[in-house]
Parts: structure tokens; sequence; C-alpha cells
């Protein structure tokens, strides 16, 4: 049997991306995802947040960066990649969430707004829903 390295996130953002570029010019977009679970203690149920540092690379991490802002909701698809390395002769790792595949969920934020090019933020009136007076009593069918 093949071994499996896949995990699937729906969380918040706790806060905006970190944008860096390796001395080649490839883009590397750190972020830090809260994602809560309901934990039932004594006779109540409770919310308990867990911390999820990601790493997303490349064209996306440059194109995405400015709607990557703390709070919005993303969720993401990747696999986990263990950093390890030696630190003052004591060895030290790290586990990050490498993103393969990112959706940015929920509405436009009101800090997003901001940040828009305009320097406000865009509205759209809401789509019409036809109702039946709206259409023909001619039907073909």
């Amino acid at each position: 049997m093949a071994d499996i390295n896949q995990v699937a996130l729906v969380g918040r953002l706790t806060r905006d991306v970190e944008l860096k570029y390796t001395n080649s010019g490839f883009a590397i977009a750190n972020l830090s995802l809260a994602v809560n679970r309901r934990v039932k203690r004594d006779d109540t149920w409770q919310d308990e947040g867990n911390f999820f540092n990601c790493v997303l690379i490349g064209k996306r991490a440059e194109g995405l960066a400015q709607y990557l802002v703390k709070g919005k909701q993303i969720g993401i698809q990747g696999e986990l990649r263990q950093n390890r390395w030696e630190q003052d002769g004591q060895p030290r790792s790290k586990v990050e969430i490498f993103i393969n595949d990112i959706q940015l969920l929920g509405g436009r934020s009101s800090e997003q707004g901001a940040r828009s090019n305009t320097g406000q933020s865009e509205q759209s009136s809401p789509p019409e829903i036809p109702t039946a007076d709206d259409f023909d009593d001619d039907i073909p069918f």
C-alpha cells in the first residue's frame, strides 16, 4: 500500500500573508491558518482553536498575496512537510502545510475593500430574481 500525505482545511487567516522572494525571484508566501473545532468540556460545547503554518509558492503566491489578509476565510489542500535543522547544537524541526490548492471563501471583508485599487470597496446590486410576471404566457412547451 502506498503512503498518503494529504491535508484539507477550511479556516481563517490569523495574520496578513508574508510574501518573500528567493535570490532567483521565486515567490514564497507564509501564512497562518486558524481552524476551530467543537469540544465538549463538562456539559458545554466550546470552540477550540488549532493553528497551522502554511506555505504557498510560485506565481499563485504572488497573485493571491493581496487577497490573503487577516480574517479571510480560505480552503486549502496540501501536504505536510517537516523541516529539520540544528540550532545551538540542538536538533529542531517544524511541520508546515505546503499548499497545492487554495480557494478564497466568503465575501469581501472591509479590510480588502480598503486595499482595492480605488481605495473604496466596490458595491454591486444583488441580481434580480425573475418572477412569474416576467415571462410570456406563450411558452412553446
